[in-house]
């Protein structure tokens, strides 16, 4: 499968797979930043049923996660990468005809499981096409894609919806995903061999739903991502509450730029001095991002915290997805895949629940301090269930 050049990592196959990638979570981010607006204002719902439209999403999505793995072991990337795109991309256009709250609910519940095969199944054939020795720095790259799509998707929705309607917008970025689509077809992948008679009668254990070698990282990366909801989730409407919904979008241009601006910078570091020295600074800024966010009354405020959280959340988040895949075995790294996105995902959805909640009893104010002190605590299980492990793996 590998056809890399043992030093070149922009190779043609990584290219298309960063493109295909970007183009998925384009859609993704946009939809979640767009939709509890959609919500809201059109559809008539209530702050929790926006919370519920990202969570039925994120429900199907963990419960379909840990299967993930196994589907790939059994179907072969290739089968599965094209399967679960094509119902990713149908489901996709699904959303011109969410005229209503049911509608709306039972295409966010379908689409959720699509979007947790197809996000498995990237990350070990994109690890394919990155050279040994480069492997921090090509994963950053290609996360950099899921970051680029944070930035990109709320930035093109946010755009938009405010000149033109929902079902509009919803046919623009189902367009993106139909260019992921087309070039996924481009990706060379070899044909599916079967495993050996041995392997496919052997009863079902815990190992073909979760990579405990994944697993540390992938509890630190739960915590991480129940934090990272309080952005992804409520950006939107905390932008309203202060009166600054036309600077949502230029909250998400400056993140990208932040977190642009060190990503070749921390793969690098990664590969030299090791994760602690990205993990550690990178979540510390993420912590006061968060905190500056809980108290900003001004446009200069907002732009601050994105700078912090850019910086910070931009850098971490695929770092540790790297140790994830590092730390596990070549033949199992769909699985330790597998393994760190159920987390991360379980994060996103009990975190757009719960501070969804906490939001409407209490403040945002209260909601990003909470997130602030939980990325401080994650620091020190980091320290010791992470950064110890991986030292005594070495």
């Amino acid at each position: 499968m590998n056809t890399v050049n043992p030093e070149a990592l922009w190779n043609k196959p990584f290219i298309l797979c960063l493109l295909n990638n970007l183009f998925l979570f384009i859609f993704y981010f946009a939809q979640t930043t767009i939709l509890p607006i959609y919500i809201l204002n059109e559809l008539g719902g209530s702050l929790a049923q926006a919370g519920l439209a990202m969570t039925l999403f994120m429900v199907s999505a963990i419960a379909v996660r840990p299967f993930s793995g196994l589907i790939i072991e059994k179907l072969g990337t290739k089968k599965t990468l094209y399967i679960s795109e094509t119902l990713f991309c149908l489901f996709s256009l699904t959303y011109v005809l969410a005229d209503n709250l049911s509608v709306l609910m039972i295409i966010r519940f379908l689409h959720g499981i699509w979007f947790s095969v197809l996000t498995t199944v990237t990350v070990p054939i994109a690890n394919e096409f990155i050279p040994s020795k480069r492997k921090g720095e090509g994963m950053g790259y290609f996360l950099m894609s899921v970051n680029l799509g944070i930035v990109l998707g709320p930035l093109i929705g946010l755009t938009f919806i405010q000149s033109m309607s929902y079902t509009a917008v919803a046919a623009i970025l189902a367009a993106f995903v139909v260019l992921g689509f087309i070039f996924c077809f481009l990706i060379p992948l070899p044909s599916y061999q079967k495993p050996e008679p041995a392997v496919q009668k052997r009863s079902l254990n815990v190992h073909d739903f979760i990579e405990f070698k994944a697993l540390p990282v992938a509890l630190m990366a739960m915590l991480i991502s129940f934090c990272y909801a309080s952005i992804m989730s409520f950006i939107a409407t905390f932008a309203e509450s202060k009166h600054m919904l036309a600077y949502a979008s230029m909250f998400f241009v400056v993140f990208a730029i932040s977190m642009m601006s060190l990503r070749p910078i921390t793969g690098k570091i990664y590969d030299r001095k090791g994760p602690n020295a990205v993990v550690y600074p990178a979540l510390f800024l993420f912590a006061v991002g968060l905190a500056v966010l809980a108290f900003i009354d001004s446009v200069a405020g907002f732009m601050f915290a994105a700078v912090l959280i850019g910086m910070g959340f931009g850098s971490a988040q695929p770092c540790l997805q790297t140790i994830s895949i590092q730390r596990s075995p070549k033949n199992r790294i769909g699985y330790a895949t597998s393994t760190y996105f159920t987390f991360y995902d379980l994060g996103i959805a009990i975190g757009s629940i719960v501070l969804g909640m906490l939001i409407t009893h209490t403040s945002y104010t209260a909601a990003y301090l909470l997130c602030a002190v939980l990325v401080l605590i994650s620091l020190i299980y980091y320290k010791f269930m992470v950064s110890q492990k991986q030292h005594h793996a070495e």
